[in-house]
């Protein structure tokens, strides 16, 4: 009769129970992702909460590999579904301004850490500002902790204000006519309006349109 090893045992129960408590960690995560937003949740039959009993089933039959892939898959559908939702928040055109249409992208783990960015682009005559919202990703941290630092906004030539009781960073340029507006969200969101051939009025105008309480709820 063959005896394994002690030591051999302890290695085999430890990666057993880490597995374990990694996938458990995983699908505690998804289902808090989906519980965010229970309307879509109970729409029911929907590929995200398929996609996750598929994982669980994997799960429980030890097939940890096909688990991980289908909870990465989710939550990548998940991400989806927030990119659309958040669509919703960019602004309609200001008077005599025209919009086209809003885009957004979910970006995988893989990718930058993953993220979620949606944008659209606003035209009057010559004049063009483009909105666009960033969150969930891991490298806008090194980025909203410059934006939240005053001394790295004087650096770079901004000038703070404060925007719907928001943080924002103006940089404009008078001579050309363009700049930027930077305003950090609830420490997770990245909201950036850029114009060519406008007046910095146009740019805090946009800033303004946005609803940023209803933005901290995703």
């Amino acid at each position: 009769m063959h005896c394994v090893p002690v030591w051999d045992i302890s290695i085999i129960i430890y990666t057993h129970y880490s597995m374990k408590y990694f996938f458990q960690s995983l699908l505690i995560v998804l289902c808090s992702l989906v519980l965010q937003h229970p309307i879509q949740a109970q729409a029911a039959e929907d590929d995200v909460l398929t996609t996750i009993d598929q994982a669980v089933k994997q799960y429980n039959t030890g097939d940890f590999a096909g688990a991980a892939s289908n909870l990465d898959y989710a939550a990548q559908l998940v991400r989806q579904k927030k990119s659309e939702k958040m669509k919703e928040l960019l602004p309609e055109p200001l008077t005599g301004w025209q919009a086209g249409e809003a885009s957004s992208q979910a970006m995988g783990t893989a990718v930058f850490g993953g993220g979620v960015t949606v944008g659209r682009e606003y035209s009057k005559g010559a004049s063009r500002i483009n909105v666009e919202i960033i969150s969930d990703s891991p490298v806008l941290q090194s980025v909203l902790m410059m934006l939240n630092n005053p001394m790295f906004a004087g650096a770079g030539g901004g000038n703070l204000k404060t925007i719907k009781g928001q943080r924002a960073i103006i940089k404009y340029n008078g001579t050309n006519r363009s700049g930027d507006i930077n305003i950090v969200v609830a420490g997770r969101f990245m909201v950036t309006i850029k114009g060519n051939q406008v007046d910095q009025a146009d740019l805090v105008a946009y800033a303004e349109a946005i609803d940023y309480q209803a933005l901290t709820k995703y």
